[in-house]
């Protein structure tokens, strides 16, 4: 008699109230292990963590909050102190003067309320355009549409400027989404990061909306250099006399892409991340050993053309985006390394490449973007030579 027709037997004695209940589990455990089930697992079942793909996006997500709150705040706050010097105008005005709040640089409310009205269209924007792109090729690879889209289009969002047109955003949301992510096959399998991806993108093809003086503040006629601008015509000491100080830089009141400004808001989310163990905290350190230490040794070579070799390293913490590239993509799970030597690696790399992009090359003045991009294309070289490594040190301790 064969296992199937001796369960075919036995199993009238396993249903509810029968004298063997009790090991039904076994039967079924027995049943699956020389049989296939009815339900089978359709795509492998590698699992690693408790922690889901919607947990891990939603913590993502939350982390943010504090960067959305200073990105409304800041831009309200920067429009409305040039609004006081050059005026203004459109329909955003409109909705603001019916409203009866004003301009008022000194008010929380009308700083948020007017930063609401540059950040809302450009978000709207981008979740119609991306998603649209994430609905077509998850139905045309039939599976269903993740959690990844939301941080993509969150971080998108926060690493463009105020002025952006809305379909230069559009265009760049889709570059990265399809380009950046889904011809690699989706989320878990991109080597580079869809929002880098996009914001590069624009960078180099529309680089008069993306870079120079008159792009951080959404008022015409304003004009005003960012930190690191200023930095590399004339100085970081320049900054003070500008009225930019680093406790500025840090708290976030400076011009700058929506998001990024600052440096405070980041850290409370970097503290999260790694508080829910979200973010490795071995490309965190790599990255800041790495751009303190290259930083370090330009300011001990000098320059006596170069003002940005005297650039310290904690400036180079509070300008630009480092910060936020630092909590946001440095740490992103599947476009970095995941050996735990080869984070400490693609982390260093990605701090010195920042401080010798902005430092030694005048055209990006920024550095970050590109950095993490270049770290993102060498993640996969360093996991091998570090899995490489072990393998012939293991080799000669057993061999």
């Amino acid at each position: 008699m064969g296992l199937r027709s001796f369960f075919d037997r036995v199993e009238p004695h396993f249903v509810k109230g029968g004298k063997w209940e009790r090991y039904f589990p076994v039967y079924e455990m027995v049943e699956s292990f020389l049989y296939t089930p009815k339900t089978v697992t359709t795509v492998a079942p590698h699992a690693r963590s408790y922690i889901d793909m919607k947990r891990i996006m939603t913590y993502v997500v939350i982390a943010t909050i504090p960067c959305i709150l200073m990105a409304l705040y800041n831009t309200g706050y920067q429009t409305n102190r040039a609004i006081a010097e050059f005026g203004a105008s459109g329909w955003r005005t409109a909705v603001i003067e019916t409203l009866g709040i004003g301009f008022d640089a000194t008010n929380p409310l009308a700083n948020m309320l007017h930063g609401l009205l540059y950040f809302l269209p450009i978000y709207i924007t981008t979740l119609v355009a991306g998603g649209i792109a994430e609905v077509i090729f998850a139905t045309v690879r039939k599976h269903e549409v993740n959690e990844g889209f939301l941080v993509t289009s969150m971080l998108y969002a926060l690493i463009v400027p105020a002025t952006t047109p809305l379909w230069q955003v559009a265009l760049g949301i889709l570059f990265g989404v399809v380009i950046g992510k889904e011809v690699f096959g989706g989320t878990g399998k991109n080597f580079l990061n869809p929002a880098l991806t996009g914001r590069a993108f624009l960078y180099f093809a529309y680089p008069a909306q993306m870079s120079g003086d008159s792009v951080w503040v959404p008022v015409d006629g304003y004009t005003g250099a960012t930190a690191l601008a200023v930095s590399a015509s004339d100085g970081f000491q320049e900054l003070a006399a500008r009225g930019m100080t680093w406790w500025d830089s840090f708290l976030g009141f400076i011009p700058g892409s929506m998001g990024e400004t600052s440096t405070l808001a980041c850290a409370i989310g970097l503290v999260f991340l790694l508080a829910t163990r979200i973010a490795n905290y071995r490309m965190v350190v790599g990255c800041m050993a790495g751009m303190m230490a290259f930083s370090l040794l330009l300011n001990w070579i000098g320059s006596s053309s170069n003002p940005m070799f005297a650039m310290p390293w904690y400036w180079h913490l509070v300008t630009g985006g480092f910060a936020f590239g630092l909590v946001f993509m440095v740490t992103e799970p599947v476009s970095g390394a995941h050996t735990n030597m080869g984070r400490y690696v693609y982390g260093a790399l990605i701090g010195v490449m920042v401080v010798l992009i902005r430092v030694l090359n005048p055209a990006f003045p920024e550095g970050m973007m590109l950095a993490i991009l270049f770290g993102n294309v060498f993640a996969p070289l360093i996991d091998y030579f570090v899995v490489q490594a072990n393998i012939k040190r293991r080799s000669k301790r057993n061999g």
